[in-house]
């Protein structure tokens, strides 16, 4: 009874201090107000300059090797190269010009200080960043560029929380009340449900980065056994899809688009679940095959000859598997997956959620660098930085094909130039 009575008292004393908390930061939305009108610094003016000069310098001259390229592809000097090589061009090319407008909006509404519409801008230019980036590692694998793109982006989060405090000091104050909150419905096991009543499951980032990492390794157990019990009977291959760990990603990022798109039709007909999943799945399946091919020369799946095949990197059985699951995990593991989450305490789960999520980063970043070596290798290509010299020494062919077993590459399945 002593111990209840003192966590009890604790409890009120803790909840004293974040009422006290959030009336401290209730009072400073006012000055957030007032911060957002202070002008922005002048290194801040200078950068928004930057980004409109050298948009309005670089966009005729991408305007120009599009023109140039158009010319070149009806006279047939890109006979040579392959069709998905060519849209691929073209298509970074599209992005390019896009990321250039958007970077000239950009520094207009900087120095206009138009912070909100900034931000909204900035985010705009990740997104395309991404594009970009899965763009021109198909065509030229990891170089300089993709890194260039990897920090910007860095660079625009950053950018993004800076331009509009007003955004910080709401996320501070709803911070504030949902530690309050939290306890309680962790206390109550309803932790992580969706608020608004409109979906299952809160779709932020501590919910889906579970639900990746888990079904990361259920999607591994389930290919290994089916593998080892119908497609080849007796015999047991490593299907993982990282460089290290028991994960099979294209699991995990199905899970979550899964879980995205199927979130509000929870309580819907088992029919209508059942198709929109076939074809999500479906689609998923066949872009990552697709991806992989061309990025990498890696086939890790071959479904030709077998009832309604696409292009052989999905089929009928396959697309019917994704509804089957989709009905399977939203009608009853993401119940269940919720209750495992709530397993990870309340004043735990933001600062683990962060370590583990940090080490899933460097896990998939090393495994396409890994991947990317293995390819170089395999083109009779020297390794010339120290970073490959490093996959050399660590990860070499046999490495790579033991660790991948149900991959194959072949550097002439891909469209970056050799």
């Amino acid at each position: 009874m002593m111990h209840n009575h003192r966590d009890e008292r604790s409890n009120a004393e803790t909840d004293a201090e974040l009422e006290a908390e959030i009336e401290a930061l209730t009072s400073q939305e006012a000055e957030a107000a007032a911060t957002l009108k202070k002008k922005i610094p002048l290194p801040l003016k200078v950068f928004a300059i930057l980004c409109i000069v050298a948009g309005v310098a670089i966009l005729p001259m991408i305007g120009f090797v599009i023109v140039a390229m158009v010319i070149a592809f009806r006279e047939g000097a890109l006979a040579d190269d392959s069709t998905a090589s060519t849209v691929l061009f073209f298509a970074l090319l599209a992005i390019l010009a896009l990321l250039t407008v958007a970077f000239i909006v950009f520094g207009i509404r900087l120095l206009r200080d138009k912070r909100r519409f900034a931000a909204q801008t900035a985010e705009l230019l990740t997104g395309l960043m991404v594009a970009g980036i899965l763009c021109d590692i198909m065509l030229f694998g990891l170089d300089g560029t993709v890194l260039f793109f990897v920090a910007f982006i860095v660079f625009l989060v950053v950018l993004t929380s800076y331009l509009d405090p007003s955004l910080a000091d709401e996320r501070e104050l709803q911070r504030k009340l949902r530690d309050m909150e939290t306890r309680e419905d962790a206390e109550d096991g309803t932790l992580g449900r969706d608020e608004t009543g409109k979906g299952f499951i809160a779709l932020n980032f501590f919910n889906l980065f579970w639900i990746f990492t888990v079904c990361c390794v259920l999607g591994l157990i389930i290919e290994t056994v089916y593998h080892f019990a119908v497609v080849d009977p007796g015999h047991y291959q490593d299907r993982a899809g990282l460089l290290f760990g028991p994960f099979s990603p294209i699991y995990g990022f199905g899970a979550v688009l899964m879980t995205v798109a199927l979130n509000r039709f929870h309580d819907k007909n088992v029919i209508l679940i059942f198709l929109v999943s076939a074809v999500i799945g479906g689609a998923f399946e066949y872009l990552t095959s697709w991806f992989m091919q061309f990025a990498f020369g890696i086939v890790a799946w071959d479904y030709s000859g077998t009832f309604l095949s696409i292009d052989g990197r999905t089929n009928g059985m396959f697309m019917a598997m994704w509804g089957v699951l989709g009905v399977v995990w939203i009608k009853l593991c993401l119940p269940w997956m919720l209750k495992l989450v709530n397993l990870i305490p309340w004043n735990w789960r933001y600062a683990l959620t962060t370590v583990c999520a940090a080490l899933m980063i460097v896990d998939g970043a090393m495994t396409l660098l890994s991947l990317d070596c293995w390819y170089q290798r395999m083109a009779g290509k020297p390794s010339e930085t120290a970073m490959a010299q490093f996959f050399d020494r660590n990860f070499d062919n046999e490495y790579m094909q033991e660790r991948f077993q149900s991959m194959s590459i072949d550097p002439s399945n891909a469209t970056r130039a050799n």
